[in-house]
């Protein structure tokens, strides 16, 4: 078990690493837009990296290469909210393949689907920080190589809980 604290670490087994949250906390009470990291349990359901950025990595996952067209519905209007979808698109979306390192490598976390419902909020990664440890939208951030070292022993059982 993945265990996310309030104070901004991130422990999993004999890791322990700093990481950014949102910049409205943790809560229950989530909702689109809101910069707040979902308290719960959730599971890991995929892991994409960039190939050309991210060289060697191993992961008890399939790892999803990133390619230019891939990104992830955040627009509560679209039929396709808090899924990966393919570009083009005429909805707000969080693009994959970016300049910024952050979506070098992203661990997605099954945070309202199944089923999901319209505004409780979408894209709730595990990705690499901004510089400092910047506050996120509401996802997980942490330093590349630590993510990098967290990737390599979680299973597809390991569970995130945040709180």
């Amino acid at each position: 078990m993945i265990i996310i604290n309030k104070s901004g670490f991130i422990k999993y087994k004999n890791l322990k690493f700093r990481c950014a949250l949102g910049k409205a906390g943790i809560s229950k009470k989530k909702m689109e837009g809101d910069n707040i990291t979902p308290k719960g349990s959730y599971k890991i359901v995929s892991i994409y990296y960039r190939k050309d950025r991210i060289k060697k990595i191993s992961s008890k996952f399939s790892l999803i290469k990133i390619t230019k067209k891939m990104a992830w519905c955040d627009d509560p209007n679209s039929k396709n909210y808090n899924q990966p979808i393919t570009l083009p698109t005429k909805y707000n979306c969080e693009k994959f393949f970016i300049k910024d390192n952050v979506y070098d490598l992203i661990l997605v976390l099954n945070y309202n689907m199944n089923p999901t419902i319209k505004n409780k909020g979408s894209a709730i990664f595990i990705h690499i920080a901004k510089r400092n440890y910047k506050k996120t939208a509401g996802c997980i951030a942490l330093k590349k190589k630590h993510l990098i070292q967290l990737v390599k022993e979680v299973k597809e059982k390991t569970t995130v809980t945040i709180g």
